[in-house]
């Protein structure tokens, strides 16, 4: 015979209690450091020497071979007000995310973190990307259907990883994630396989520093979705790690790289001359024209 008493009391013990507080409703805040706001002002320092450096050895060529030079100052330029920008905080913003935590036996709860974006490097990288893919395209010697190509893909890849970084839900941050990465494929396409078969076709020098320097970027820039994807993407590291960690990729990949193809584009016995409208405005020829002779030098 079934008592129910005993019943009742199993039944109890089988039902775990209600908890009295639900845990997850405390904001976390990701944010930089002193070490992060320190790491800022040394590479605006870095940026802006090397752009003081790119624009004299500008002025020590003739304005026919400048192209290189000013593509090359340019990007740590724009990257100099960037980094002034991020330092002093005006180029940075705070994302929302949720993360929801389901439960078997109790209410799903939450998770609010507030992380700082800096958006002052998308616009960064919208604008000096694409400087510096002209830098290697002009010295692999693309068409222009080409670099049109590179550099469309390229500002996509920034732009929707800017939209992914200020993403409030999981799933479709990663979306635009993947998007940004197939873009990052066109890119690479086009460095790699056709840039380098198109410097083949040029001279043996230019076709051993293109695949030395374009390796050199590729490598670089296979990182930085990397970095995003640990950082901004997962939030396994913290706001200072994603700024220390950018910093050593953005200073290779502007800084070094420059110094890089100006000091070796500089030593070529022949280098790209630009005449026509480029070193002579319309009054002239009112062409552009390149070529590798030694007019003007």
């Amino acid at each position: 015979m079934i008592d129910p008493v005993e019943e009742l009391k199993k039944h109890t013990s089988d039902t775990l209690p209600m908890p009295t507080v639900i845990p997850g409703n405390t904001p976390i805040y990701q944010e930089a450091s002193a070490t992060g706001n320190r790491a800022l002002w040394v590479v605006f320092v870095i940026m802006l020497l090397s752009s003081l450096a790119f624009y004299v050895m500008a002025f020590r060529v003739p304005v026919q071979k400048r192209l290189f030079h000013i593509l090359t100052a340019f990007i740590t330029t724009f990257a100099t007000m960037s980094y002034y920008a991020m330092a002093i905080g005006d180029g940075v913003g705070s994302n929302k995310i949720l993360i929801k935590h389901t439960q078997k036996h109790f209410p799903d709860t939450y998770d609010t973190v507030y992380r700082e974006v800096y958006w002052a490097r998308y616009v960064d990288w919208s604008l000096t990307t694409p400087l510096l893919l002209l830098d290697l395209c002009f010295l692999a010697g693309l068409n222009g259907a080409s670099i049109l190509v590179a550099v469309l893909a390229d500002i996509i890849m920034i732009l929707t990883g800017l939209f992914a970084a200020f993403q409030v839900d999981e799933s479709p941050k990663w979306g635009w994630y993947a998007m940004a990465c197939i873009a990052y494929l066109v890119v690479v396409y086009q460095v790699a396989l056709n840039g380098r078969q198109t410097a083949k076709a040029k001279d043996q020098k230019t076709a051993t520093f293109y695949a030395a320097i374009g390796g050199f970027t590729l490598i670089l820039w296979t990182v930085y979705p990397i970095i995003w994807g640990i950082a901004d993407g997962s939030r396994n590291i913290s706001v200072d790690g994603e700024i220390i960690a950018y910093a050593v990729l953005d200073i290779l990949a502007k800084p070094v790289f420059g110094f890089w193809l100006l000091v070796t584009h500089d030593n070529f016995a022949s280098s790209a001359s630009i005449e026509g409208f480029w070193a002579h405005g319309l009054g002239k020829e009112g062409t552009l024209r390149v070529g590798d002779d030694d007019e003007g030098a």
